[in-house]
């Protein structure tokens, strides 16, 4: 394959998961606290953005999943590269807008660089959540041909917020799971990637399914990873997994990252693109192209052609 070709193809990826990832917050998002049950009870099966829920967002609206991740994205842009810094003030920022949601762990991780300019929160045994899982889409473009700086930055920016193993393994994973889908690697390529994090932490195994989803980083990944490779399609994936209930915006989030890198731009239904705002959406289209042709995949790439 030349440059061009590869070039063109990822970052066509990398705009399907950044594309991906506010679609599943979206669609997800007003039945986040929900039990599969009560959405199957309102909606049957929920394959449109309706809007509503707890938050009473419109029809399209994201939040804190894409928000957050939005923070990295237009740091990494604005400084040539990852910038801990740069993303800590970006954070920082968002929180003081008084965002429409935001989860206790990250707040509190947020308000401490805010008091005192630490860049790494304590290590807590009860910060096993998905705040740093939800965010990591940005640093994963970034830093795709390098496995090294990936886990550099992923657990700098997990540290703001959250310091626990869990949730570390399971953003860092996630991290090399996008590498894989961004560069085209198979379904199967990504399951043995995925056999190494359940072999290091057996707590993530999601076989069987045991159809829980809450904001504890173990249930949001099982079911991500249950119903990616699972999926056939962009489609089918997300709606399968925000259906499952529970933080429905995160999973749905994060699984719309996954599939969006790995069935790419033109597999998301035009008709959930359609329901995010027009800016959004210009917005996330420019920063995965920047943020991906920064990375050591396109610029060592460009020496060898």
């Amino acid at each position: 394959m030349s440059f061009h070709s590869f070039h063109s193809e990822t970052v066509s990826r990398a705009r399907g998961a950044f594309i991906g990832l506010a679609v599943g917050d979206a669609l997800g998002a007003p039945v986040e606290f929900m039990t599969r049950g009560e959405i199957k009870g309102k909606y049957g099966v929920l394959r449109e953005m309706v809007g509503g829920g707890w938050l009473r967002l419109k029809p399209g609206q994201v939040t804190d999943d894409t928000e957050m991740s939005l923070c990295l994205a237009r740091a990494i842009s604005r400084a040539g590269g990852w910038s801990l810094r740069d993303a800590a003030d970006n954070l920082a920022a968002w929180l003081k807008s008084k965002p429409i949601d935001v989860g206790d762990t990250c707040r509190r991780g947020i308000r401490n660089y805010m008091l005192h300019g630490t860049t790494e929160t304590p290590p807590n045994e009860w910060d096993g959540g998905n705040g740093a899982a939800m965010r990591t889409l940005p640093v994963a473009l970034c830093t795709v041909g390098d496995a090294t700086l990936l886990k550099t930055c992923t657990i700098g920016h997990a540290h703001l917020t959250h310091n626990h193993p869990l949730s570390d393994a399971a953003t860092l994973y996630l991290g090399r799971l996008l590498h894989l889908a961004l560069t085209g690697r198979s379904m199967q390529r990504m399951r043995r990637e995925t056999a190494d994090l359940i072999s290091l932490y057996p707590n993530f195994n999601f076989e069987p399914y045991k159809g829980l989803a809450s904001g504890y980083v173990v249930d949001t990944m099982q079911t991500v990873l249950h119903c990616f490779f699972r999926s056939r399609s962009f489609e089918g994936c997300v709606t399968e997994t925000v259906n499952q209930g529970g933080d429905a915006d995160t999973t749905g989030a994060i699984a719309g990252a996954l599939a969006g890198a790995y069935y790419g731009e033109e597999a998301i239904p035009a008709r959930w693109k359609k329901k995010l705002s027009k800016g959004l959406v210009s917005e996330i289209v420019e920063l995965s192209e920047q943020l991906v042709q920064l990375s050591p995949l396109f610029t060592e790439k460009q020496h060898r052609f």
